[in-house]
């Protein structure tokens, strides 16, 4: 019984709690990944020798064609600098650096558009944002993140700092401490892709990618009109990749836990049914005598085997009812303790007693077959 108990339980815990987890997955399903849009460049060809050369997908006014689409609060491109190595430092390149000049090795080189600046939603701690003059002007200036500003000794921006990269100078115009997009930008500098590319060159070895932030439900409908938005001539240049659907990944979700957490509950019903087989059988064998002498007094095969069907079948019930208890229990209590609305179906506790009792009756086939068998005169010589 006490088998069945932990098995049943565990089956109404898990149905339960799966379904309750489903529930919390819909409820805080991330509001920023269901306004974000991003757009692959899927063609990189090699870099031009010319500086100005540009290998780009995406067209030059791609910050006006993603804000000219209903729906698109801000969006542009961004792409790491193809610069290997690059040497940042708050200080100018001397012959003999200088031990004290700040440098940053593991500041990462990033270009952007101001559109794509708007669209990772920063929070600028000093300064501001460069914007469409040092975009189109392909001005030296640059943002850094947060951690490259420690890292390169830059708190303050009233002495107009600048960052030198491989001796070319870039003026500070904005320190951001935090960003809802494109996390690694706080490790970085980012100056306006113009610059970069009229200095650098288009990305060769990592593709150029558009973020794009949209309104609430209309991610869908943008991932499918960018590529034809940006490149009517040739959309399949640009691969768009939209946020997952929240009720298909709650539904699959929901999926993966029944499936695993269900094989956890039928291990422990096997589990159960076995302990009831062999406290059955035990049973058979101790009351040996029993069974003799209800045979001697008239009793049939099938009226013992009968008894011992009942009495397993009635222990499995028992112990679905107390499991199917203890389950509810134990899911009300983890729904109370996480702050959750508890998600339980009548059908899952209307069915779990069952579950026991046919896992009882399972049980006690063997036992039952084998006390039907026993003669009575062989019986009663025990």
């Amino acid at each position: 019984m006490l088998g069945t108990v932990l098995g049943v339980g565990v089956f109404v815990a898990v149905l339960a709690l799966t379904t309750t987890a489903a529930g919390q997955i819909g409820k805080s399903f991330s509001v920023l990944k269901a306004s974000t849009v991003t757009v692959n460049d899927t063609h990189i060809s090699s870099r031009t020798d010319s500086p100005g050369g540009s290998s780009l997908s995406f067209p030059a006014d791609t910050d006006a064609r993603l804000a000219a689409l209903n729906g698109v609060i801000a969006g542009g491109l961004w792409w790491t600098v193809p610069l290997h190595n690059p040497t940042i430092s708050s200080r100018p390149l001397l012959s003999s650096p200088s031990p004290q000049a700040s440098q940053g090795t593991d500041i990462g080189f990033y270009a952007a558009s101001p559109g794509a600046l708007a669209a990772m939603q920063p929070t600028v701690g000093s300064g501001v944002l460069f914007n469409t003059f040092h975009q189109s002007r392909s001005e030296r200036v640059c943002v850094l993140g947060a951690a490259a500003a420690r890292s390169l000794g830059i708190n303050r921006l009233d002495n107009q700092p600048a960052v030198f990269v491989n001796g070319t100078a870039y003026s500070v115009v904005g320190i951001i401490s935090d960003t809802q997009r494109l996390p690694e930008a706080l490790l970085g500098m980012i100056i306006p892709s113009n610059t970069a590319l009229s200095i650098y060159g288009p990305p060769t070895d990592q593709p150029a990618q558009a973020i794009v932030h949209v309104r609430l439900g209309a991610a869908q409908t943008i991932a499918r009109q960018v590529p034809l938005a940006l490149r009517p001539d040739h959309p399949q240049l640009l691969e768009s990749v939209p946020p997952p659907d929240p009720h298909t990944l709650r539904d699959q979700v929901s999926t993966d836990l029944s499936s695993l957490f269900l094989l956890l509950a039928a291990i422990c019903l096997a589990v159960g049914a076995l302990g009831i087989a062999n406290t059955t059988l035990v049973s058979v064998l101790e009351r040996s005598a029993e069974i003799g002498l209800r045979r001697s007094l008239g009793a049939r095969p099938r009226h013992i085997g009968a008894q011992f069907l009942a009495e397993s079948t009635g222990l499995g019930t028992l112990g679905g009812l107390i499991g199917t208890s203890l389950g509810v229990l134990c899911v009300l209590a983890i729904a109370i303790a996480n702050h959750w609305t508890a998600i339980i179906e009548p059908a899952t506790v209307l069915l779990a007693p069952l579950v026991g009792s046919t896992v009882g009756l399972l049980a006690g086939l063997y036992p039952a077959l084998r006390a039907a068998r026993i003669e009575p005169l062989e019986a009663l010589r025990r």
